[in-house]
């Protein structure tokens, strides 16, 4: 889609007094003008997209303030004014006796052809919560999302500041054959937002500057009769807007949580914590970072869960290059270094890595590895093309592990579904117990790994343990064992009663069940540790 720009400059600059007006004319470029400030005793100035400028060396009198105002008319409660049928806002500074001391006057724009970045998002009909600082472009966004959205549906506008629709009784041409309601006063934008659905029957609401917590309330109302909301909120990316008691509503909100015990081990947290208290209002939240530079939260329930427990998913990043072209790509927040939580589907892809029921992990700073060896060992698997593992922790520090996985440099993904896991670890203390989810989890056949202690050292034998950084050579074994197994269920299908395998350790035998089971035979585990081997035979 093309972009085009309507700024119709021209309108506000007819009414900027003379100097000023020849100033603006003098500097040029004004597709890239921000604003112009006038307050007074000050030198006017021109902002721009990339710089400031002065734009006279004479301050700004009392005359030129009231020249200006005299052109604009009254202005409301918030203190903009606007001019008719433009998207210009002129804003005001008064005294403490109501007198007008300063004005801002920012350049509106209508641009068309920017909402490609975005229109997935807005086409599906889930609530999209638009946030940034200042001047990025937020309303510009939410005016075409609101033109797009009107060709199919009946979109209605609640325009409080006149930001999104212009000023005047007439919508600007902007906004297409969307409608637009407009805010007596700002304290009423709640009321007109119930209003508009109410009376008017939209499939969709278009919401500038959501910053009340009434408005928010409001919002809610909206999302739960089915309307789509598009709208933006005082805010710049998701972690402020949680942390904003009067919006953090918006994204499903925050309590404080106390836990069971059980639970409180099974996440390795404090009994207290905080959970999102309720179901999200929007469903989509876009944080603009530049103009052309966003980062997309597609579910906004699953990022605030996450979050909240201090384990962030990737985002998606969005950017448009010089030509126009739009990419995409993962985006992670550079001040987060936690591993990374299971992503769906992860076990599925390494069902071929060997489980096993239980290993005691022995080592310790006094008879274990030691920090050299440690790294002699990851050196010696720098090469190896380790596979990430889906690991479930019981009772044990998860600060701790993310610790020892970052400094041994393993794919560890840590994960809250007791369904996603391919391993799960806990402590002594915990194992002898033998609660549920251990036993659940050795009869789905997960590996099993116990720590003695609550250690960096020994979870970082656990990771040498589970990733094979030891050196050993028992790749060749594992691959020997699988082929014996193979072997013998060849010959059972061509005759044989039974086949007695090697003696394996149990990650070895579960795999040569595994085997049996695909060929559509029986097998058992026979005799004990450490000569304890599999037989396979034909069923009954």
């Amino acid at each position: 889609m093309d972009k085009r720009i309507t700024d119709d400059f021209d309108v506000l600059r007819s009414i900027l007094p003379e100097r000023i007006r020849a100033a603006i004319d003098e500097h040029g470029n004004t597709s890239r003008l921000l604003e112009i400030v006038l307050d007074l005793g000050r030198k006017p100035t021109a902002r721009y997209i990339d710089r400031e400028i002065e734009l006279s060396e004479h301050d700004v009198t009392d005359s030129d303030l009231l020249q200006l105002v005299e052109e604009l008319g009254e202005f409301d409660d918030d203190n903009r004014a606007g001019i008719e049928r433009s998207l210009h806002r002129i804003s005001a500074i008064r005294n403490r006796r109501g007198k007008i001391v300063g004005l801002t006057a920012r350049i509106g724009r209508a641009v068309y052809g920017t909402i490609d970045i975005i229109a997935d998002l807005i086409e599906t009909g889930q609530s999209v919560l638009i946030v940034g600082p200042p001047g990025v472009g937020k309303t510009t966004l939410l005016r075409e999302a609101a033109r797009v959205r009107a060709r199919d549906k009946r979109v209605v506008i609640v325009d409080t500041s006149n930001e999104i629709g212009g000023d005047g009784d007439i919508p600007h041409e902007a906004v297409g054959k969307a409608r637009r309601m407009q805010v007596s006063q700002p304290d009423r934008q709640h009321e007109v937002m119930i209003e508009a659905v109410e009376n008017h029957n939209p499939e969709v609401i278009v919401i500038d500057e959501i910053g009340r917590e009434l408005e928010a309330q409001a919002a809610r109302t909206i999302a739960e009769r089915g309307v789509q909301l598009i709208g933006t909120a005082h805010g710049n990316t998701l972690d402020n807007l949680l942390l904003n008691p009067t919006l953090s509503d918006l994204i499903g909100g925050i309590e404080s949580v106390t836990l069971s015990d059980d639970e409180a081990r099974r996440r390795g947290t404090q009994k207290v914590v905080l959970e999102r208290r309720t179901a999200p209002t929007f469903d989509i939240m876009i944080e603009i970072q530049a103009r052309d530079r966003l980062v997309v939260h597609a579910d906004v329930a699953s990022a605030v869960d996450s979050m909240l427990r201090s384990r962030l998913i990737a985002a998606e990043l969005r950017e448009r290059d010089e030509t126009g072209a739009i990419h995409v790509s993962e985006y992670v927040p550079e001040a987060d270094s936690r591993s990374a939580p299971a992503r769906p589907g992860a076990k599925q892809a390494h069902d071929n890595w060997p489980a096993a029921n239980a290993h005691v992990v022995r080592g310790t700073r006094e008879n274990g590895k030691t920090r050299n060896e440690m790294k002699d060992d990851v050196a010696q698997a720098a090469g190896r093309d380790l596979r990430p593992v889906s690991v479930y922790a019981y009772g044990v520090a998860r600060n701790r592990l993310e610790q020892a996985a970052r400094r041994l440099a393993v794919p560890l993904l840590l994960t809250d579904d007791f369904g996603d896991a391919e391993v799960i670890v806990t402590l002594k203390t915990h194992y002898r117990r033998r609660p549920r989810l251990i036993s659940d989890g050795e009869k789905r056949g997960l590996s099993i790994y116990v720590l003695r202690a609550n250690t960096v050292t020994q979870m970082e034998n656990f990771l040498v343990d589970l990733f094979r950084l030891n050196g050993r050579k028992d790749a060749d074994a594992f691959g020997n064992a699988l082929q014996e197994a193979e072997q013998a269920i060849s010959r059972i299908r061509a005759g044989e009663d039974y086949i007695e395998l090697k003696p394996q350790a149990s990650q070895v035998r579960k795999r040569q069940h595994q085997l049996a089971r695909q060929a559509h035979l029986q097998s058992a585990s026979v005799g004990a540790e450490p000569r304890r081997y599999v037989t396979i035979y034909r069923g009954a």
